[in-house]
């Protein structure tokens, strides 16, 4: 790049994001596993400071073209692979995924009894001594982490060793496979947040990278509350959108 069009190029944006331009340019001709420079070697190389060099790194990092491992350096991977699914059906990672026709794989599984917290029991209209099931684990495809999902329902719905036979990581396909409870809708709030320390390690991203929260509430056909959900996302492996109608006039188009 002249300085002459460094020059010009700086005016509409920001030197970080110049660097990461840069680094697209050399991940473009690094094949996946090759190791990168040093921080000292790679920020010399781009003609910036290491502060800038590491502000660049962490927004190629969350899209998912690098992997940086503490002691060791920092590695070309290959682009993931994007999901694209709409929100009006409620479907697992797992069955999208599976539809796409990417490996799916289940890792980091977590799971505890415990007693429900006062608004938990008044959610799931149960007895504050009846145990509650909290199914953590990361979902990975094609070998990557894509998501980190925490499930919270009823004992009662599904027995504790169920998840030792055959569990591949979705709580809602168990739920559907299982047919009783009837499911009928989920109540969703989306967010975006910064992924904490524990998130980073199990998503394999830096710590403070952009995460896709999603809150969901799963009912039943007696609008009653079923399971609480809590997944993370890395946003560049998915593409979610929403089919909206056009009202006119108070009526729908």
């Amino acid at each position: 790049m002249s300085k002459d069009s460094h020059k010009q190029f700086s005016k509409r944006q920001p030197l970080y994001q110049q660097a990461s331009v840069a680094l697209d340019r050399i991940l473009a001709n690094a094949a996946p596993g090759t190791l990168l420079p040093s921080e000292p070697a790679l920020a010399q190389q781009l003609g910036v400071s290491r502060a800038t060099l590491r502000e660049a790194m962490r927004t190629v990092e969350d899209r998912g073209l690098i992997v940086r491992k503490q002691g060791i350096g920092t590695y070309v991977t290959s682009p993931p692979a994007v999901m694209d699914t709409g929100l009006e059906v409620l479907e697992s990672v797992e069955t999208l995924a599976k539809r796409m026709g990417l490996d799916v794989e289940m890792t980091s599984l977590s799971i505890r009894e415990y007693e429900p917290r006062p608004h938990e029991a008044s959610i799931f209209e149960i007895p504050s001594n009846e145990l509650l099931l909290e199914v953590s684990r990361t979902i990975r495809v094609e070998g990557k982490p894509v998501a980190f999902l925490v499930d919270s329902l009823p004992k009662k719905l599904v027995p504790y060793d169920i998840f030792g036979n055959g569990f591949k990581g979705s709580v809602l396909d168990l739920l559907l496979e299982k047919g009783e409870p009837e499911l009928a809708h989920s109540k969703t709030e989306i967010t975006a947040i910064s992924a904490t320390k524990d998130l980073a390690q199990l998503l394999e991203i830096g710590r403070g990278s952009v995460l896709l929260k999603l809150d969901a509430f799963l009912y039943g056909k007696d609008w009653r509350a079923i399971d609480h959900s809590i997944s993370y996302f890395l946003p560049d492996t998915f593409r979610f959108h929403v089919l909206r109608k056009v009202e006119t006039f108070g009526v729908p188009f």
